[in-house]
């Protein structure tokens, strides 16, 4: 079985139809979210590792300098292959610079090319949200959760990066915060799609963990989103957790899209921090207004 009918597999156990895996002529192949696809203003994608020039445990689309430092020649060379196959101008990317945060960054032109034609003037950011065309947001992704967002009232794009931490501490409620007070969005305006990470099943924590949701979570939400495991673990739902938190900011059950798909389980096909350790790639999701 090749590596592409090994996701679209796994693809139809989904109750609905949420992604669509795309293979753009240059062959660079990502996926794609249905419930942005009909909208003609917005490009969105999450890369797999199909398609790029890295080599070794990075190969092949590895989107990270950092990843890969001593071949950055190649990596740029996917960013132009990825900038192909989603229609957009390689000058157009905008990066974050992930630490764990919650903070969030309004992007404006001036912010074009940073992260990929130019070093980033900023640090510690994990969200980024923009209502200018003709920027590209990218975050990168081997296990944690990306998160997409879109007003569709005031033409408002939002992405960010939620590993365990930002999903603590509400990331996803902070996306919305920042946008309502930059751009004016109501929760009830906005699309929000969970994108693959790593599933329950893959994701053993420890009792530290848990105890730092429950600062910031109740009791039934705390026995939906974890699960015990042996010797004082737990396994952890991101996804659950994820969808309880956009719910909370107000966001509609119906507008809320979850991926399902597993990055732990598809190490063919996606970068995984849990299988692969600190030698791989790193994914990347990106999504801009035409």
């Amino acid at each position: 079985m090749g590596k592409r009918s090994v996701l679209l597999k796994i693809l139809k156990k989904n109750d609905k139809n949420i992604l669509t895996l795309k293979r753009a002529k240059n062959g660079v192949e990502y996926l794609s979210f249905d419930a942005l696809e009909k909208y003609d203003n917005i490009v969105q994608g999450f890369s797999t590792k199909i398609g790029g020039v890295s080599t070794g445990v990075y190969a092949t689309m590895n989107l990270s300098f950092s990843r890969e430092p001593d071949n950055r020649e190649g990596v740029l060379e996917n960013y132009k292959r990825m900038a192909q196959a989603l229609g957009v101008e390689l000058e157009s990317f905008t990066l974050s610079y992930q630490e764990h945060s919650t903070n969030v960054r309004v992007v404006s032109a001036a912010d074009k090319g940073k992260g990929v034609l130019f070093e980033r003037d900023y640090r510690n950011i994990d969200g980024l949200i923009t209502n200018e065309r003709g920027i590209t947001l990218g975050a990168f992704f081997a296990d944690c959760i990306p998160l997409y967002f879109y007003d569709r009232v005031n033409n408002v794009i939002g992405l960010a990066h939620s590993g365990w931490r930002g999903t603590c501490k509400r990331m996803g409620a902070v996306m919305v915060k920042e946008m309502n007070r930059h751009f004016f969005s109501r929760a009830e305006d906005i699309i929000a799609c969970i994108g693959p990470g790593i599933c329950q099943d893959c994701y053993q924590v420890s009792t530290d963990v848990y105890e730092e949701f429950s600062k910031n979570f109740d009791k039934e939400d705390m026995d939906n989103i974890f699960r015990e495991d042996v010797d004082d673990h737990f396994r952890l739902s991101l996804w659950k957790a994820n969808e309880k938190v956009l719910k909370d900011a107000g966001i509609p059950e119906e507008n809320i899209f979850t991926s399902n798909i597993c990055t732990a389980c598809n190490k063919e096909l996606l970068y995984s921090h849990r299988v692969m350790g600190e030698k791989r790639g790193n994914m990347a999701a990106f999504m801009a207004l035409r």
